[in-house]
């Protein structure tokens, strides 16, 4: 199952289609461990928990990358350290729709270390965001898996 958005979302669209691949992710993971879940709620540090492994997944969706051929790496929000800054994942998946891109955070973090990171409020958002804008093919290069 795949939402795309011909527009950027609001908020509360990203959100709920954010938790269908929360949920669309953790389906994937149970087949191998089936004590996996969701985190239930708001959780800043990650999304799924795996027990069997002590695995934290954080799960990032960015169908705008499938135009602009870049993940955003959100790493401040309302000047707060926020996503890869603040997690506590073990690994990302990167969900565009069409591929889930798996990473770990110390990769992202190589990945951003020399990168300008831009400063924009998203659709939404009525504070400014500081990101990184990575071009898709650098992840898929340094990723563990990918699952198309």
């Amino acid at each position: 199952m795949s939402i795309l958005f011909k527009t950027m979302p609001d908020f509360e669209t990203a959100l709920s289609s954010g938790k269908i691949h929360e949920n669309l992710i953790c389906k994937k993971i149970k087949t191998k461990y089936p004590k996996a879940f969701v985190e239930k709620g708001y959780c800043s540090g990650f999304d799924i928990f795996v027990p069997e492994q002590n695995i934290r997944v954080e799960v990032k969706q960015d169908f705008k990358s499938n135009h602009t051929n870049n993940y955003v790496v959100e790493a401040e929000f309302n000047g707060e350290p926020s996503a890869l800054t603040a997690s506590v994942a073990d690994y990302w998946v990167f969900c565009d729709g069409q591929t889930d891109v798996w990473i770990s955070p110390d990769a992202l973090k190589r990945i951003v270390k020399n990168m300008k990171v831009a400063e924009f409020i998203a659709k939404g958002d009525k504070v400014s965001k500081k990101a990184y804008l990575v071009p898709k093919r650098i992840i898929k290069d340094n990723a563990c898996l990918i699952n198309e």
